[in-house]
């Protein structure tokens, strides 16, 4: 699976609904198809607790490294992406809602004085508690309890479930300070990221020019790549080179299609240099992850069948 964005890569997924939204998923890196899940955004604000293993989780230009126990805020409206670290699997609760939950209408004293001054700062993309603080551990114990009687399912959970996100969104307003980058985030700098993004989306699978991708920004191309790199953490080529190789991972699932078939479709006009960069990023070849994949498939397959015979259905 992948995260499934729309062409401005804001996440179609919905958290929670129009009544209540709050949406609790439990995840593993190893349900995503390369191992990590790709750069997207929502206007609800996440709360990921990692429960086993360790992960690379990258917010706007930062990057944190989660291990388990730990817990990382994302703001309104960041952009975010997540990989294994060091190859190992990693399971993380997250936790989003919609900020309105907490203020109730826009013009109210809570959200005018205690949360849009937390989600509205460019310069807290993100809170990380790695249990360093004494405060740190207060709020782990929040949301492993909102965790708990979000399973339980108890009798007007719902009203505990604000209490919680409203007792864990105190703590972060009393310490938020020591959150603030010291250099001041330019949210037009993300907005052109952004633009960025959705160009490659719509356009990946054809040859891209720098020259293009900086019109689209109006910019010039040496502003366009120092811009991405800043935030970004890698360049443009490599990002559309690994965004390009992430596209290809589903096609190899389908045999109809060729490896230089597939390589076409994703933007490379060379299968070779197809092959070599994935390599690179994948540690084997297409036709290699092609042929463990559909082992996976197919022994996934014979466990059901398995367990068909001997629990056959009515």
């Amino acid at each position: 699976m992948q995260i499934i964005t729309n062409q401005n890569q804001k996440e179609i997924k919905e958290h929670g609904n129009y009544s209540f939204p709050v949406l609790v998923s439990y995840e593993a890196l190893s349900n995503y198809e390369s191992g990590s899940f790709l750069w997207h955004w929502h206007p609800e604000i996440e709360i990921t607790l990692v429960t086993q293993g360790e992960m690379l989780y990258h917010i706007n230009h930062d990057t944190f490294h989660l291990k388990e126990g730990q817990i990382l805020f994302g703001n309104s409206n960041v952009l975010h992406s997540g990989q294994r670290y060091r190859h190992m699997d990693c399971s993380y609760t997250s936790i989003t809602f919609d900020p309105k939950l907490l203020y109730g209408y826009e013009n109210s004293l809570i959200n005018i004085r205690y949360v849009r001054p937390l989600t509205q700062n460019h310069q807290i993309s993100s809170i990380f508690l790695d249990q360093s603080c004494p405060w740190h551990q207060t709020g782990t114990e929040i949301i492993r309890h909102l965790l708990d009687i979000w399973q339980s399912k108890a009798e007007a959970y719902e009203l505990e479930i604000l209490s919680d996100l409203l007792r864990f969104w105190k703590l972060l307003t009393i310490h938020s300070k020591t959150a603030l980058k010291s250099d001041t985030t330019d949210q037009r700098s993300y907005d052109r990221i952004r633009d960025i993004l959705s160009y490659i989306e719509e356009n990946y699978q054809r040859k891209l020019t720098l020259e293009e991708i900086a019109g689209q920004i109006h910019l010039c191309r040496s502003e366009c790549c120092r811009i991405f790199k800043k935030y970004m953490n890698l360049s443009l080529f490599d990002f559309i080179l690994d965004y390009r190789i992430e596209k290809s991972l589903k096609l190899l699932g389908n045999t109809r299609y060729s490896v230089k078939e597939i390589s076409e479709s994703v933007g490379f006009n060379d299968s070779n240099y197809f092959s070599k960069v994935f390599h690179q990023r994948k540690g084997m070849s297409p036709s290699a992850y092609r042929k463990n994949l559909l082992s996976s498939v197919s022994s996934a397959q014979t466990s059901r069948d398995r367990a068909d015979s001997i629990f056959p259905s009515d």
